[in-house]
């Protein structure tokens, strides 16, 4: 073991610093940039790195493998003719010295080398731990030998490999040239069912090798192909590079050429030790850093989703949404992904280098979108793939350059009885958001505004609460749902009543949106679940009298036709228009939830009404339809038969719930706002009665017409629920009565002043017979 992390440390020491040092220096000699790729000198030892494995992007990602070394860990495996030590390199970089047999020499028939007089023909597999590896991540070394194993056992191995060492004798021309008749073409048939011959690996079944055609014809069973596998990616190892005097260059890179999967070559020796760490260490970065889903070398530029991927990122750095990365952001960049700050000097290289070499890259004194695709296109020409990947990996972006589902959703426990809304840390980040993208500073924000602060939500996401801009009858559904300003842009409350809602009934959309748009990343200690906070069970807060909830949930419930839509709408409708085209307008929208605030003792919470239509007066509520903070009863006051459906909907579901419940009667305007006045209702009793026989708030009148000419200047307050007047705000009530359900238990409802008085001789006379019965007690004792 202190061998191993003796050689990491070597590693770290000679790969990743090395890589860094040479990538920087421009006039090093050795840098070639050819068609295929990057040309080294290590020392003598040439390393080919390629920029491109395919121009298809289907061919480059090697999903499946990816996500199993994630699991796993690097799988590397060594495969290659008898003799070219390959057991050899795995020893000498474990020991990290090249032990001789008595003869002071390899070896060379055999594959491996002696190490005293015991020649092993294969090494054991060695696992390297996570926390000494550079990337935190196992690695295991597999040899493989054709003394000990079978063509099978190599088949099943290459399956299991993340990436695949071919390697081959330096000082032996055959042994490259078995590289492409041979060890390239086991790796292709190995991992893909539809090549022409079987692999020895496929399985068949032992009681069914072959089948009954005729009465004396026999034909055999074909073996069943496992599923597909991208070949892994391959790096050409050629070792012994000490017994020639130069590298075969020419031959290496018409090799590169007709197989896309190497991913580099790289020359060394067992017996010097010369490039044995970066052997190993580019082994690892084909598959924890691949070039292919980052980088096209025929077009010399990023991929689509590479773009797409950084074009987000940037703009979640772009704090002021003003198109550019001040200095503050980068540095507030480097130190979320790499931990550490942005030296003076480093920036001011950083803008020098954008301004010589790309025209738009600098603005204003900072970063642009194209500098800062440029920077990162330029690391992978440099062969830095890691200062990519752990910038992609940070913001939540996985091998195929998709963000992962456990970063958008991560588990979250909900409790039955509980509800989800924002928490304080998550109002914080959204209003942040709403101020940085209000950049006329109006309180609101236009379809521009809304565009750009929306803009790290892909398009094919489900999860943004918003519609966006480009999509027609925008500002008409935003107002049908949540306040707007007059131009029906949405201000900072509408928008974060949206928000509530979202959270409210659709948790697992507001963690993704959340996740788009740079939680995890503004506040790097916690995942997007502390944005959300979970409330208490609602039976405790029945039972404690009181609860801390600042969401509540109203189903307004009705048949069809009896004014629930216009209902509904009121609560956000602007009060600067009384003429009936802006009714008429508003009643066009359709939507299923609304939501606003309303002030509940002065305490501001938010209220979302639910649109619940009875299609019969015989419907079947489902328990979802039914549960819910506050229930709203509507019906038509001038229909007779609009009373009876909710009636029915109240005696089988409410009345022994513990869900208070008040019933309006819409059309108040055609009865003088007074509902005794009204269309007299086909039922046993009147609404009015009705609501007293079953201990409820008296029926409230409700008028949309009258609704909307209320005075812009006029407040929502709290107001007496026994009051029959119009223009006492029923939203306030409703969501007074939401915040206090354990007053339905007594009888009592905000406002009823009647109740109130009542409930308040009781409490009196009950504190006065306790004095007394204490009184008496205390004078027994003294006895």
């Amino acid at each position: 073991m202190k061998n191993i992390i003796k050689f990491i440390n070597s590693w770290k020491e000679k790969a990743y610093l090395s890589e860094g040092k040479e990538a920087a220096e421009n006039d090093d000699p050795y840098i070639l940039d050819a068609t295929l790729g990057n040309l080294k000198n290590r020392e003598k030892g040439m390393v080919f790195q390629r920029r491109d494995t395919s121009t298809d992007p289907s061919a480059s990602p090697r999903d499946s493998r990816a996500s199993q070394r994630r699991r796993e860990g690097v799988r590397i495996l060594l495969v290659g003719e008898r003799g070219v030590g390959k057991t050899s390199l795995i020893l000498s970089l474990v020991s990290e010295e090249f032990p001789e047999d008595d003869d002071g020499g390899e070896d060379g028939p055999e594959d491996g080398m002696r190490i005293g007089s015991v020649l092993p023909a294969k090494a054991e597999e060695i696992t390297i731990p996570a926390d000494v590896t550079p990337e935190n991540v196992p690695t295991h070394i597999v040899d493989f030998s054709e003394a000990e194993q079978t063509e099978e056992m190599l088949c099943a191995e290459l399956r299991r490999a993340h990436v695949v060492c071919v390697v081959y004798a330096a000082n032996d021309s055959n042994s490259l040239l078995k590289v492409t008749s041979r060890w390239l073409p086991i790796i292709r048939r190995c991992c893909d069912p539809e090549w022409p011959e079987p692999c020895p690996c496929w399985h068949i079944d032992e009681e069914a090798e072959v089948d009954l055609v005729g009465d004396d014809v026999e034909e055999l069973v074909q073996p069943h192909a496992p599923p597909h596998l991208p070949p892994p990616p391959v790096i050409l190892v050629g070792n012994k590079v000490d017994l020639v005097d130069e590298p075969s260059i020419d031959m290496v890179l018409t090799i590169m050429e007709q197989y896309p999967e190497i991913e580099s070559c790289i020359e060394c020796s067992a017996k010097t030790l010369k490039n044995i760490s970066e052997m190993f260490y580019y082994a690892q970065k084909a598959v924890l850093h691949p070039t292919a889903p980052l980088y096209h070398m025929d077009e010399q530029d990023l991929t689509e989703k590479c773009k797409e991927a950084l074009i987000r990122i940037f703009k979640i750095c772009d704090a002021d949404c003003d198109g550019l990365l001040s200095d503050e952001e980068l540095d507030g960049f480097q130190r979320l992904c790499f931990q550490s700050p942005l030296q003076p000097h480093v920036l001011r290289d950083l803008k020098t280098l954008l301004a010589s070499s790309i025209p738009d890259g600098i603005q204003d004194d900072s970063v642009t979108l194209p500098g800062f695709l440029f920077l990162h296109c330029l690391f992978i020409q440099r062969g830095r793939n890691e200062t990519t990947w752990t910038v992609l990996r940070k913001f939540g972006y996985d091998d195929s350059l998709d963000v992962s589902e456990e970063y958008l959703r991560p588990n979250f426990r909900v409790d039955s009885g509980c509800s989800t809304e924002l928490s304080p840390k998550g109002q914080a980040f959204l209003t942040r958001l709403f101020e940085g993208a209000d950049r006329d500073h109006d309180g609101a924000l236009s379809p521009s505004e809304l565009e750009v602060l929306l803009s790290p939500v892909p398009s094919h996401s489900r999860s943004c609460p918003f519609q966006r801009p480009s999509i027609k009858g925008h500002c008409a559904a935003l107002r049908a749902l949540s306040p707007t300003n007059p131009l029906g842009w949405p201000t900072l409350n509408g928008y974060l009543c949206r928000w509530s809602l979202l959270a409210l009934v659709d948790l697992g959309s507001a963690l993704e949106c959340l996740a788009y748009l740079g939680y995890n990343i503004t506040t790097p200690d916690d995942s997007q679940t502390s944005a959300i906070q979970v409330t208490r069970d609602k039976k405790i807060d029945l039972a404690k009298k009181q609860t801390y909830r600042n969401v509540f949930k109203c189903h307004v419930i009705g048949p069809k036709g009896c004014g629930k839509s216009t209902f509904c709408r009121s609560f956000l409708s602007s009060p600067a228009s009384n003429n009936d085209s802006s009714l008429g307008a508003i009643q066009q929208i359709h939507h299923q939830f609304v939501v606003n605030t309303v002030q509940v003792y002065g305490q501001e919470k938010y209220l979302v009404l639910e649109e619940i239509t009875l299609e019969s007066s015989n419907v079947a509520l489902l328990p979802s339809q039914v549960t819910c903070d506050v229930a709203c009863l509507i019906y038509n006051s001038a229909d007779p038969h609009s009373f009876q459906s909710i009636a029915r909907i109240y005696l089988k579901y409410y009345a022994e719930a513990p869900i208070p419940v008040l019933i309006v009667g819409t059309h108040a305007e055609n009865c003088g706002n007074i509902l005794d006045d009204a269309t007299r209702q086909e039922y046993l009793v009147q609404p009015a009665q009705f609501c007293s026989e079953n201990r409820l708030p008296p029926p409230q009148p409700f008028s949309a017409k009258l609704h909307l000419i209320r005075s812009e200047e006029q407040l929502l307050h709290v107001a007496p629920l026994g009051s029959s007047s119009c223009t006492k705000d029923v939203f306030v009530k409703l969501g007074t009565m939401a915040a206090f359900p354990h007053l339905k238990q007594l009888g009592i409802f905000p406002g009823d002043n009647q109740s109130w008085w009542k409930a308040g001789l009781c409490i009196a006379a009950a504190t006065a017979v306790g004095f007394l019965l204490a009184k008496v007690f205390k004078s027994d004792s003294r006895r």
